[in-house]
């Protein structure tokens, strides 16, 4: 089986191009700001050699271009491409070894969360990640996914982890992990809570 891949979706880290709904909050430099030092923590605190690290993201303009600080050059990257989230993750998961991904709205992830998702695949068919607001900040599974798996989704939900789980025993993968609760930081009370 190939090494395990860690895949985090970001978006390209200029201002007004990521965390729209936390910029009515807090204004766009301001969130342009707490987005980079996320995503920048983030891929130092996540890199290890137990797994690749990948960069997913958007716009496709973004490829080429360097963020010193935030996107290291040594991690390979690769575009999500169209559709919607499901549509995007699904291409992810059309890889043929343990995949985890997570997005960079939860600052608090840790190494220790990510080698306990790919062992959680060793017994169950999914590993889930669940957020305070209803959805979920990381999926693993063992690729490649059922096509469909996740078709049908309320994205940015309070339901979404619920979909996620429903879809997931429609599709025989009902050995289901859950992982620690976290807390995206999506909108400026997000900020407040602590």
């Amino acid at each position: 089986m190939s090494r395990p891949r860690l895949v985090v979706f970001v978006k390209a880290p200029v201002i007004g191009g990521a965390k729209t709904r936390l910029a009515r909050g807090i204004g766009k430099v301001q969130a342009w700001r707490r987005h980079r030092a996320m995503t920048a923590i983030l891929l130092r605190r996540l890199t290890d050699p137990r797994w690749e690290t990948v960069i997913t993201l958007s716009p496709e303009r973004a490829l080429r271009r360097r963020f010193p600080g935030v996107w290291p050059d040594h991690l390979p990257r690769v575009l999500q491409g169209g559709g919607d989230l499901g549509a995007r993750q699904a291409r992810v998961f059309a890889h043929r070894a343990p995949v985890c991904v997570i997005g960079s709205d939860a600052p608090q992830i840790t190494r220790a969360d990510i080698a306990a998702a790919f062992s959680g695949l060793k017994r169950h068919d999914a590993v889930i990640g669940p957020a305070e607001d209803g959805g979920y900040w990381l999926l693993a599974l063992n690729g490649p996914a059922p096509e469909g798996l996740l078709d049908g989704m309320r994205w940015s939900h309070e339901e979404t982890r619920n979909d996620l789980e429903r879809q997931l025993s429609l599709h025989g993968m009902e050995r289901v992990r859950l992982l620690r609760r976290l807390r995206d930081v999506d909108e400026a009370s997000d900020l407040k809570r602590g």
